[in-house]
């Protein structure tokens, strides 16, 4: 998983599952697919079923309206 210069952090986040390019994630009450290749190396959800902190490119969650 890549180390973004520009993060942005989601706490409290439920993976629900995936598929072999993305994570379906609960975020604020609102599911998302996010692409794994938008997923930080410190990111604690980065598989199914997984629960805690998602960093993500800033880039993508401002294109989903997150930010």
């Amino acid at each position: 998983m890549p180390d973004f210069p520009h993060k942005a952090r989601f706490e409290d986040v439920i993976s629900v599952g995936e598929t072999e390019k993305a994570l379906h994630v609960e975020v604020d009450g609102n599911a998302y697919w996010v692409p794994k290749s938008q997923i930080d190396d410190d990111s604690e959800v980065w598989l199914a079923h997984q629960e805690g902190t998602l960093i993500v490119s800033e880039w993508w969650a401002e294109k989903r309206g997150l930010v």
